[in-house]
């Protein structure tokens, strides 16, 4: 689609996703009242002057009068300028076209009805003891059975309440529904039906028939805190091959991917290398849960919808040229360099030091793209899923012995499976770690007993070393010789600077060089690598490779180090 038209979208939702997530639902002090409870007090103890209102659906059409020229304190200062109300409504509650009595009170009539959609109102709602809810859960720090959730089980709540309740600078509604048609995918969603998965959802791409649905496995959420569970490390095959197929589907224009703020700008760059399409990916977040003060999320989601119905992001064949990108407040981030800094709106900044906002959105709504990635992604990618082998090589030790054994990477119907996503681990060091002047002896242990692990797993598998700015080399030399150690054990290490590095990293010999990427970004791209060559050769002994074993080791980073080159 071109221009302003509107355009097809497909919503992912993501784990822990604080722009899918609401603050608690409160019992009012209307509630309380009516049940004989305490009220809610504010810090002099006296009652709350005003509940939280929060969106719900009439049961049944209600006629309401609104007081003429309440919605603005200057609105009768400008009374000339307006009609006349619908009516008038005396002190005995009763509804007249004329005026009977100077006390009458000026009114509009409305009919409300549940078609109208959502309306902000007192919650009313009880605990089943008759007690009042004051958070999330029934019983404060207790079991899974007495929690509810504030997250919602996929976006079209989230995007139904900003359609209907969010107002544009023009003083209307209907941000979204006037810009878009959107169909809502629970890829991993951050809220889960632990009753079991309503049948209406179970049809949708990537939903499954799932009953009960289980936190940790089905969906996470960060709430209530003590329950807070983040995706494991297989549920990225779903993630990938799900986002894959709804973007391969032909049905949409662009597709938003939803998620915790602070773990947004990982899965968007998973998405720009693995995700073989030509449309573009928008990653949401938010700073500020839906629904409370000062929102951010709202905005973030229909400046999503506008970029995609700009079309800047098409190059002259119409292919997306930007790849994918976060939009948070008002500005284009490329995946690549994208980064969350702080927990507040504006807290997303470009990594790098080279660039990486490509565009904005204009305070009056007009989208911009200033500057295009110089690196691959998407469609472009050399290590997208359609790119991957079937099958790979990983390293796993048996009874002593170094030996390799296949995995499959991806299926017969070329859906990326579990047992392919490489286990690959963060490691940094600070300076000063020798224990004495006189001998080399930090604390290696760690670092030696991640290595075994690692090579008991039978899986593809690497390590990202975060050191020294811009170098990447650890400041220990005993760890710097361990990770060339398990590169002859078949397992690779990318070297990064520490931090959010603007300098190129150096290339060491046996190590692959990470340019400026964050260890984050970096152990994405590894993991990527892994599924695309699979284990480097194995030594007959590690410690003491042979010139021709070296040459090997080198010739198979080659390959892993042009993809660090180039995306």
């Amino acid at each position: 689609m071109t221009g302003r038209s509107k355009v097809r979208i497909a919503h992912l939702s993501g784990p822990t996703a604080t722009i899918q997530n609401t603050p608690p639902l409160v019992t009012s002090n209307k509630a309380r009242a009516r049940h004989g409870l305490p009220a809610r007090a504010d810090a002099d103890g006296r009652p709350m002057k005003f509940d939280a209102l929060r969106a719900q659906r009439l049961a049944a059409p209600v006629r309401v009068y609104v007081e003429q020229f309440s919605a603005h304190p200057l609105e009768a200062d400008a009374a000339e300028l307006y009609g006349s109300p619908d009516g008038y409504l005396g002190t005995d509650g009763a509804f007249s076209k004329e005026r009977r009595d100077d006390s009458d009170k000026a009114v509009y009539e409305i009919e409300l009805s549940p078609e109208d959609g959502l309306y902000p109102l007192p919650y009313m709602a009880l605990q089943a003891d008759g007690s009042a809810w004051e958070e999330e859960m029934a019983v404060p720090g207790g079991a899974e059975e007495k929690a509810r959730q504030g997250f919602f089980p996929d976006g079209s709540r989230s995007f139904e309440e900003i359609d209907r309740l969010s107002i544009e600078g023009a003083g209307t509604a209907s941000a979204i529904s006037s810009r878009a048609e959107v169909d809502f995918y629970r890829v991993m969603p951050p809220g889960g039906f632990k009753t079991g998965l309503p049948a209406a959802l179970r049809t949708d791409v990537g939903s499954g028939d799932i009953a009960p649905e289980k936190r940790g496995r089905h969906f996470n959420g960060y709430r209530p805190y003590h329950l807070a569970s983040a995706p494991r490390r297989p549920s990225l095959a779903k993630i990938t091959n799900d986002a894959q197929a709804i973007a391969g589907s032909g049905k949409y224009d662009g597709l938003i991917w939803t998620q915790g703020s602070p773990q947004l700008e990982e899965t968007v760059y998973w998405f720009n290398l693995l995700i073989d399409t030509t449309l573009p990916i928008c990653g949401n977040a938010a700073q500020r849960p839906h629904g409370q003060m000062s929102a951010d999320g709202p905005q973030n989601i229909v400046d999503s919808i506008a970029f995609v119905q700009s079309g800047i992001w098409k190059d002259a064949a119409g292919r997306n040229r930007c790849g994918t990108v976060v939009v948070q407040e008002q500005q284009y981030f490329a995946a690549r360099e994208v980064t969350k800094v702080d927990a507040r709106p504006g807290g997303y900044r470009a990594t790098g030091g080279h660039g990486g906002i490509l565009g904005q959105t204009s305070h009056t709504g007009q989208t911009a793209l200033m500057y295009l990635p110089a690196y691959k992604h998407t469609y472009l990618s050399d290590v997208n899923i359609s790119k991957l082998p079937s099958s790979n090589r990983a390293v796993r030790r048996t009874n002593g012995t170094l030996e390799l054994v296949d995995i499959t990477v991806k299926d017969r119907d070329g859906k990326l499976t579990e047992e392919a996503i490489p286990s690959v681990s963060i490691i940094k060091d600070g300076s000063y770690l020798d224990e004495e002047y006189d001998s080399v002896s930090d604390d290696a242990e760690d670092l030696i007993a991640l290595i075994e692990y690692k090579l008991s797993l039978g899986r593809l598998t690497g390590f990202v070393a975060e050191g020294l700015v811009p170098y990447g080399r650890l400041p220990s030399s005993l760890r710097d010789r361990l990770v060339v150690k398990a590169a002859f054990s078949g397992i690779p290490t990318v070297r990064v600077g520490r931090g959010a590095p603007e300098g190129f990293a150096d290339r060491f010999p046996f190590t692959l060089a990470g340019s400026n990427l964050t260890a984050i970004k970096a152990r994405l791209a590894l993991m990527a690598c892994l599924m695309k060559f699979g284990a480097l050769p194995i030594a007959t002994d590690p410690a003491n490779p042979t010139d021709a074993e070296k040459a090997a080791t080198t010739a198979a980073l080659e390959q892993y180090q042009a993809v660090f080159d180039s995306h």
